[in-house]
């Protein structure tokens, strides 16, 4: 391997001929941040390496804006983006691979080719709503959408370049009073409160690519970029051009609020319609026109310079049409499902009358905003909202008692343990418990400083730093026992789908408490466990250990093979998720009989991104952050089915055997049919005011007494029927 050679200040004075052990070919382009170059792997693979300009390496904060880009563009993965393949940020000149994708960019196209058809727009704006999902549900926005950093494959647009995105739960590293991104394809509140910017300024910067690409100029257009961005904060957007069928969707996407426009799910689903029937034609991009004098100079415009074109889409007209099409689309959501192979797109309406016997209901029982986490007590519906904990009446949503607690964040519902309302499991510090009837606190304990706590049976278990476990009697709030787990150097006890209260076991039973033994394994009937896991250093292997929690005496302890998370218990078994090459992902369903040591395996045809598991008798629904819902039959050894919902990063999926059910980032409850697999009904969504941002935790549906209960990020908690979702 020859020498990696240090570059002179300009972007070209010197370029190295390696980077890692890619060898670099030609120079593909380059930008403000660094050469992208055509390389290749000592294997041959060719890949696109972007090497930082030599002046910025040895800036502390482009570095960290550098390991942002790769950090970023590492999580996002799907059809339409371009995959990283390796990095070294860290490098004397940093660098990061990803895979070459031959074809302009749309840029390009453009400019060699003029505007696209109707057809080709469809195509391009459904591939690219699918990137941004894809971008999105990892929680990175790209900040930079725009013509260039779009690439027209033969399979496809890609969308590259996310040099200045950022993951939402990373550092926001843009300084005070500068702007990131490109003018004509900003968000108004790009401009106005940059340190705000959500999803929906993807999806703004998407509504002017296409604008772009079907006009060959933007919505906003001006040879000032002061002036864009007083166009984009103030005016309305120029749509001369853009065909009819598209118009109505382009301008959602330019609306000035964020939470006016579409999700790209929303795009997905009413680009299905636009024509009688969804072509999924290959995109290629149109020859290239054979006149060089077309690579110095865009077409020429019909109007005068300088001047806007005379007739453009009068406001109230295309709103009138996005109305009709919308009314139209409105209550259909399409769903593709497959089984042993793929199978029609499957259709159904969404929004009926509710069914008798029971009155669907809302409730908003607090104006502090936030996703509700709830859970079925002794006496109704417990629900939790940073600051407070509520109990509602199951019957009709109204609040019985409120509390409330220091809890700044909420992950976790509250439970019942020990007879007690157990409302601060999220907190360290003081521990508490609340009468069911009155809200009212029975004990509070000053405990020391822990960093997990569960709720097993009667008994909550704090872990500490050191790796110590506290066994404190939930009833009375006094320590039974503090001790080490052998074998577990800082054990954490997760809530494992299908546990003793567990309210996804109900089913129609008419009470969460009636989840029977659930959860007992390696005890006796209807003593629960708890459980704790533990990876081998080098993930060959993983030591799983069932406790006591009245004692903390190891009832079992096994060595199983793999990387392996537990995810549920049911009938004395154990289920657990294999973790497949990319962390978080399932690729196998693992379930572990304590009692004769046997285990099954039965490996996913595809793998699971990021799963969420729900068990229900020997049958394992995964839910995948891309939207894919996966049954997986345990007693038979295969995966039954898997449908895509097209919800990204949905909630722990819940069954009472004849549904299963889902909670959407965007308030929705989503009702499957277990056997047939498909989608019966929804309810609407419910997003509130905080509608660009995506919630840090999704409570699982709660299933008691024939009816299904769900938070939504407004701050609303409601109920419906679970018999028929086509009626919800």
């Amino acid at each position: 391997m020859a020498p990696q050679r240090n570059a002179g200040a300009g972007a070209e004075a010197e370029l190295p001929e390696y980077a890692g052990h890619y060898r670099l070919e030609s120079c593909l382009g380059s930008g403000g941040m660094g050469v992208v170059h055509l390389a290749r792997s000592t294997s041959g693979m060719r890949v696109a390496v972007k090497v930082v300009h030599a002046r910025y390496a040895l800036d502390p904060e482009f570095r960290g804006r550098f390991r942002q880009e790769v950090a970023a563009a590492r999580r996002v993965s799907g059809a339409f983006t371009a995959p990283v393949v390796d990095a070294d940020p860290e490098g004397g000149r940093p660098w990061m691979a990803t895979l070459y994708i031959p074809g302009p960019t749309l840029s390009e196209q453009v400019k060699r080719n003029g505007p696209m058809d109707p057809d080709q727009s469809r195509r391009l704006m459904a591939g690219l709503a699918e990137a941004l999902r894809d971008i999105h549900r990892v929680g990175v926005v790209h900040r930079d959408l725009k013509p260039s950093n779009v690439l027209l494959a033969e399979d496809g647009p890609k969308v590259i370049d996310f040099g200045i995105s950022r993951p939402r739960d990373s550092e926001l590293r843009t300084e005070t009073g500068k702007l990131i991104g490109t003018p004509p394809f900003m968000a108004p509140e790009q401009f106005r409160r940059p340190r705000e910017v959500g999803p929906a300024a993807d999806v703004f910067a998407l509504g002017s690519l296409m604008v772009h690409a079907t006009t060959g100029r933007g919505p906003f257009d001006s040879d000032s970029p002061y002036v864009v961005a007083y166009q984009v904060v103030h005016d309305e957007p120029d749509l001369t051009g853009v065909p009819e069928s598209l118009a109505p969707l382009v301008l959602r996407c330019l609306a000035k609020e964020p939470d006016h426009r579409p999700t790209p799910d929303e795009l997905m689903r009413e680009l299905r319609s636009v024509a009688a029937a969804y072509d999924t034609q290959v995109f290629v991009p149109a020859p290239r026109r054979p006149d060089p004098r077309e690579e110095a100079a865009p077409e020429p415009r019909a109007d005068a310079p300088g001047k806007r074109p005379a007739r453009r889409l009068g406001k109230r007209t295309v709103l009138v049409a996005g109305v009709l099409c919308l009314a139209v689309l409105g209550g259909l959501t399409a769903v593709q499902v497959f089984g042993d192979g793929t199978e029609p797109v499957r259709e159904t309406t969404a929004a009926r009358s509710t069914p008798k016997g029971f009155g669907a209901w809302e409730a908003l029982p607090s104006e502090g905003g936030g996703m509700p986490q709830c859970s079925y007590g002794t006496r109704g519906l417990l629900c939790a909202l940073p600051g407070a904990v509520f109990a509602l009446d199951p019957a009709d949503g109204r609040t019985l008692w409120r509390h409330d607690v220091a809890v700044t964040t909420r992950s976790e519902p509250p439970v019942v343990s020990g007879g007690l309302v157990q409302p601060s499991l999220d907190r360290i510090g003081d521990l508490e418990a609340l009468d069911p009837d009155t809200g009212k606190p029975v004990w509070r304990e000053d405990m020391p400083a822990y960093e997990g706590v569960r709720a097993v049976g009667d008994m909550l278990l704090l872990t500490h730093s050191d790796g110590t476990v506290t066994g404190v009697d939930s009833a009375s709030g006094a320590t039974r026992w503090s001790h080490r787990i052998p074998g577990q150097a800082l054990p954490y006890f997760p809530s494992l789908a299908g546990e003793v209260g567990e309210a996804g076991a109900a089913g129609d039973a008419g009470d969460a408490g009636d989840a029977g033994d659930a959860g007992s394994s390696g005890g006796q009937a209807g003593e629960p466990s708890a459980y704790a896991s533990s990876p081998s250093g080098d993930g060959s292997g993983t030591r799983i250990t069932a406790v006591d929690p009245a004692t903390g005496d190891v009832r079992w302890d096994a060595e199983l093979e793999g990387a392996l998370t537990p995810v549920g218990v049911t009938d004395g078994a154990v289920y657990l998720l294999a973790e497949g090459a990319v962390y978080g992902d399932a690729k196998a369903v693992v379930r572990y009989t304590p009692g004769t040591g046997t285990v099954r395996r039965v490996a996913l045809p595809v793998p699971v991104a990021q799963a969420e598991a729900g068990v229900h008798g020997d049958t394992v629904y995964l839910m995948g952050a891309g939207g894919s819902l996966v049954a997986v039959d345990m007693a038979a050894g295969k995966q039954r089915w898997r449908l895509e919902t097209g919800v990204s990063r949905g909630s722990r999926p819940v069954s009472d055997g004849r549904h299963v059910y889902v909670t959407a980032p965007d308030g929705r409850l989503l009702g499957i049919d277990a056997r047939s697999r498909t989608l019966l009904g929804q309810t609407r969504p419910r997003l509130g005011a905080a509608s660009d941002r995506v919630p840090a935790a999704l409570a699982a549906p709660v299933l008691a007494g024939g009816h299904v209960y769900a938070g939504a990020p407004d701050g609303t908690v409601f109920g419906v029927a679970g018999r028929d979702p086509a009626d919800w």
